[in-house]
């Protein structure tokens, strides 16, 4: 492989790895922060896509972002109110919300499955208009990417450090407290998911408009991929404070999207890329678990391979 393509490989996967840890970062705040597994994620993802993409078409590249994270509100708030005003199982809300924004999608896309963004101005192409002649021309996914990231990550640093922030928090750590503490865990939680679901909205709206297509199935999977993304950056990151633990998921987000581009690269199979997301999240799981317990399993290999006579 020459330099030139594994530089290119590497930037493929860094503009990827930018846009889905949009959604990584949604899943550290519900997941992490207010545990919360929201499965709602893959509808949602979608529906920032589409509604994005229909705002494009309709003349409106830069609109689209903020009616896509709009949608994602919306998304995120009726699945708090299934949660906490219905009394449904969050995991099971999060399936309802899901598997309801199916339809929701297609109608949002005019009854198609695909929108073609070709022929459409997006915040890509009006970009790349404006960096020509400089020495980022041809880098404007890159550098959108970059700059909606560092929004983000900015935003939760500062967010979950405020009261509201630390009381999500304290949602997610101790509910029965925070109900003791004078603190509505219903508001609490209403906002987190909201929030959350707002980034997952604009990592779709993002991703259809670097791929100049939105597409039904586009936010298929997108939860494990996220899923696996934060469990990579949590074992290198896990610790420390918010603005770090942030940084790591976008960090594990690239890693995972540069796996995947190395698979594609040795030709592997298109149907093959789901059980690779799932080997990643089962590695990125079992691992911290099997490193604390290593010092067990190696007494008892030395155990059985010395017969007791002494420890690993």
């Amino acid at each position: 492989m020459s330099l030139s393509t594994a530089l290119s490989l590497g930037q493929t996967a860094l503009e990827l790895g930018l846009i889905c840890s949009l959604t990584v970062l949604a899943l550290f705040l519900s997941y992490s922060m207010l545990n919360v597994c929201d499965l709602s994620t893959d509808g949602c993802f979608t529906l920032g896509a589409a509604v994005g993409a229909v705002v494009a078409i309709a003349g409106h590249p830069f609109l689209s972002i903020p009616a896509a994270m709009l949608a994602g509100i919306l998304s995120g708030f009726i699945t708090a109110v299934l949660q906490t005003r219905m009394g449904i199982d969050s995991l099971l809300a999060g399936i309802i919300v899901n598997t309801a924004l199916y339809s929701v999608n297609i109608g949002v896309m005019g009854g198609a499955s695909l929108l073609n963004l070709n022929r459409t101005d997006t915040v890509y192409s009006l970009t790349k208009d404006l960096l020509k002649g400089t020495a980022l021309e041809g880098k404007q996914v890159l550098l959108i990417s970059l700059i909606a990231v560092a929004l983000v990550v900015i935003f939760l640093t500062l967010f979950l450090n405020t009261r509201l922030g630390l009381a999500i928090r304290a949602t997610g750590n101790n509910p029965d407290m925070v109900r003791s503490s004078s603190i509505n865990p219903i508001f609490t939680t209403t906002v987190g998911l909201c929030v959350a679901n707002a980034f997952t909205g604009l990592s779709g709206c993002l991703l259809a408009q670097s791929q100049k297509s939105a597409d039904i199935n586009i936010g298929t999977g997108m939860v494990t991929i996220a899923l696996a993304s934060l469990l990579i950056g949590g074992t290198f990151f896990g610790k420390g404070g918010i603005c770090r633990r942030a940084i790591g998921v976008v960090i594990g987000s690239f890693i995972f999207r540069l796996v995947y581009t190395i698979a594609l690269r040795f030709n592997m199979p298109a149907f093959m890329l789901k059980l690779v997301s799932s080997v990643i999240v089962i590695l990125a799981i079992s691992i911290p678990y099997l490193k604390k317990q290593w010092p067990m399993i190696c007494r008892r290999f030395g155990w059985a391979q010395k017969g007791g006579s002494r420890s690993c």
